[in-house]
């Protein structure tokens, strides 16, 4: 469950609104131990109506391939995910939103928060950020190739698995900068 959490970079949380109506939206977050952190403006109805304390559930997935049977019904997706089900509460404490906060940059790009302001007090307060507890999740996975009906097998369709990856395409920067090392270093490693 950690390896998948530490590998996604955007969750989707569900909640019902006040009016009894499901809303999921995205975000970023970041996963410190047992802990996982959202975070966005204090605006947002959805975090406004996720720090009062309801359950919610946060779901991450990681696609790695497409499934392609001989037949329709059998087509699938080869994934890994992770369902975690808790009660949010707003981190209040400066020193901890701090700590999120930074958690949550380094979780993007390894290196960056040495290349990048720190949030200022004024900005950890206008941020809310929420903290999740992972004492109730589930990780799930689909791996493997296509699994056809018996009589399917001798149909001459082409069958198998088609792997997809995320990639780095080109850092572009916003004026006349070098690329740093760190972000180099990351445009170059292997993704997963």
């Amino acid at each position: 469950m950690y390896a998948i959490l530490d590998e996604a970079f955007v969750c989707h949380l569900g909640i019902t609104d006040d009016a009894g109506r499901p809303v999921v939206l995205p975000t970023t977050f970041v996963r410190v131990e047992n802990t996982l952190y959202v975070h966005g403006s204090p605006a947002s109805r959805l975090l406004r109506r996720t720090k009062s304390g309801i359950d919610i559930c946060v779901t991450v997935t990681i696609v790695d391939a497409l499934v392609l049977a001989r037949s329709a019904f059998h087509h699938s997706v080869n994934y890994r995910s992770v369902a975690v089900f808790a009660k949010a509460h707003e981190v209040t404490d400066l020193a901890e939103k701090r700590i999120a906060l930074h958690a949550l940059v380094e979780h993007l790009v390894p290196g960056r928060t040495t290349d990048c302001r720190p949030p200022t007090d004024q900005e950890l307060k206008s941020t809310t950020v929420l903290a999740l507890d992972l004492t109730e999740a589930s990780a799930k996975a689909r791996t493997g190739p296509p699994i056809d009906d018996d009589d399917d097998l001798l149909l001459d369709h082409w069958a198998g698995v088609v792997a997809l990856c995320e990639t780095r395409a080109a850092a572009e920067p916003d004026g006349d900068y070098v690329l740093p090392s760190y972000l180099a270093a990351f445009m170059s490693a292997p993704t997963a």
